[in-house]
């Protein structure tokens, strides 16, 4: 078993500008894409991925700090830590039943597509993790491997489900064509997220506030172009974290930045997986007609868009906020909250776009969540202890990818059920 996760580490270890290329290029050749074509379009997918992390790089190394910086400077004090999700990833990639738990996810997936009961191909396979995670919860709770790896196939299902499901609005609002999302931090909290919007969309007088990036740029001018509100939203950052004015320009033209480059790392992206989709869809409709195949991606796809950008990086102090006022939690916001855009990917396609629509409807999913990941925190301590370095004076940690995912937490009190009884 050790061997066998050694494996897994050094593969998942190269990252997805290594992974997708080789990934691209397999399901490329299965597809019958011709073969000069098929490396073609693995190393454009790989060159976009690379463009899309340093994006993302500039993103979390700018929040991060004024995220500390906010919790330094409001003196805000709660006892379980939320060390992110590469802490609990690691955690998860630990437990003995996350490298059996690969083989599964494909199988049960390909089963699925040969059924004709999904129409995703999931090969968003760094972010199998999020399945692992919920088998490794399962095994912890219960002792048992066995339920563990019920627990990994069924949210398996769930994820391929969801990701059909949303696919549409995806694929219209986004401009990605024959994609669908696959991760599981952005199902976890659309799942209750789009239920609160329609809410939300019913209420007379907010109903009728329309705050989209092009309604912005329409009444306000330049104050509505995306990078121009990426460094509002960047200065605002800056301010409530006390920095002063050079960061609160630096910070600001960062976020600038990420909201002019990311759209364009993601057009990359896709000019690699055009041969690809094409491939596929004509393999299908000489097999089955007129069926659709979707190829299941990273919710990182997603912040190319500047309202889902915009939405969760208005989300951070909002979530410090309510991390305060909120009876009943004990986490302290951190590591993860530079990733909430990612949890916003499936809202604001529900949403049309309305910025507005989308942080209330997130705002009241992120005060369940934080309930949530504090109710989650015994386990996800045991599943990194000794694996992760716990941050300073922190005896228990959680996350809010993990923890605060209405999805996963379901299957904890599931398994918490199963334990009873067993």
């Amino acid at each position: 078993m050790d061997g066998l996760m050694d494996v897994v580490q050094s593969i998942l270890g190269a990252g997805p500008s290594v992974m997708l290329p080789i990934i691209i290029f397999i399901v490329g050749l299965i597809f019958r894409v011709p073969i000069k074509k098929a490396i073609i379009s693995g190393i454009t997918v790989g060159i976009g991925m690379i463009g899309i992390n340093l994006v993302i790089t500039v993103l979390t190394t700018n929040v991060g700090p004024a995220a500390q910086a906010m919790v330094e400077r409001f003196g805000l004090n709660l006892t379980i830590i939320d060390a992110g999700w590469p802490a609990v990833s690691a955690g998860t990639w630990a437990q003995p039943i996350a490298a059996v738990m690969i083989p599964v996810i494909l199988i049960v997936n390909l089963i699925m597509l040969a059924l004709n009961r999904t129409k995703t191909l999931n090969i968003d396979i760094w972010n199998y993790w999020h399945v692992s995670s919920v088998a490794a919860t399962g095994y912890i709770v219960t002792k048992s491997f066995f339920f563990g790896i019920l627990c990994g196939i069924l949210f398996t299902i769930i994820i391929q489900i969801i990701a059909d499901k949303t696919a549409p609005k995806v694929q219209e609002y986004y401009g990605l064509e024959g994609i669908s999302i696959t991760t599981g931090s952005a199902q976890g909290y659309a799942v209750l997220a789009l239920p609160v919007g329609w809410l939300v969309d019913k209420i007379p007088g907010i109903n009728k506030l329309d705050v989209k990036p092009e309604t912005i740029q329409k009444r306000f001018g330049i104050f509505g172009e995306p990078m121009i509100m990426g460094i509002i939203i960047g200065m605002f950052l800056g301010l409530l974290g006390g920095y002063d004015l050079i960061g609160i320009l630096q910070i600001g033209m960062n976020m600038g930045g990420v909201m002019f480059l990311m759209p364009r790392m993601v057009k990359i992206l896709m000019e690699g997986l055009i041969p690809i989709q094409e491939g596929a869809q004509k393999l299908l409709q000489s097999r089955y007609g007129d069926r659709e195949i979707y190829l299941g991606m990273d919710a990182a796809l997603a912040t190319g868009s500047p309202a889902a950008l915009s939405t969760g990086l208005l989300m951070v102090p909002i979530t410090l906020f309510l991390a305060v006022i909120l009876p009943g939690n004990r986490v302290l916001p951190f590591g993860d909250l530079a990733t909430i855009p990612f949890f916003a990917a499936l809202v604001v396609p529900s949403r049309k776009g309305n910025i507005l629509h989308s942080v209330i409807s997130l705002t009241v999913v992120m005060a369940a969540a934080l309930l949530m990941a504090t109710n989650f925190a015994p386990v996800i301590t045991e599943m990194a202890q000794g694996i992760v370095k716990f941050p300073d004076g922190a005896a228990e940690i959680t996350n809010l990818d993990t923890g605060g995912n209405f999805l996963k937490w379901i299957f904890l009190k599931f398994s918490e059920l199963v334990a009873q009884v067993m």
